[in-house]
């Protein structure tokens, strides 16, 4: 069983940057696909980015591509997500997600969402 231990988020003005963490337990992450998802109020969730384990391949939506950066530290067992130049519409709550070997990812979106994190609340505001 992985377990997802999310940290990071919180409060920052338009145009700054934070970073989330997600941390496993129980498992290495190095062979699992990983995929970050937000949810504002009123809205659908969405997928944020995703890295996929066969290359190391990583995906953007659209709305956070050259701004939103994605990776993994296999000897911390950990995935960030380092977030710049954030906007007021990137308010949310994010949550990091993992898939079993073998995950995929389809676009921006992990194809499964095996394990969660515990969701961490990001708001842009000024």
């Amino acid at each position: 069983q992985v377990q997802l231990v999310q940290s990071g988020g919180g409060l920052v003005q338009p145009g700054g940057s934070l970073r989330l963490s997600c941390a496993a337990s129980g498992s290495t992450l190095d062979y699992y696909a990983i995929g970050w998802f937000r949810q504002a109020p009123g809205k659908v969730r969405e997928g944020v980015s995703c890295i996929s384990t066969s290359d190391g391949s990583t995906y953007y939506l659209d709305s956070v591509k050259g701004r939103f950066t994605i990776s993994r530290d296999n000897a911390k067992n950990t995935v960030y997500l380092q977030m710049n130049s954030l906007k007021s519409e990137d308010t949310a709550v994010y949550y990091c997600a993992a898939d079993r070997p073998p995950g995929y990812c389809t676009d921006s979106y992990l194809q499964r969402g095996d394990y969660w994190g515990q969701g961490t609340q990001v708001t842009v505001s000024s």
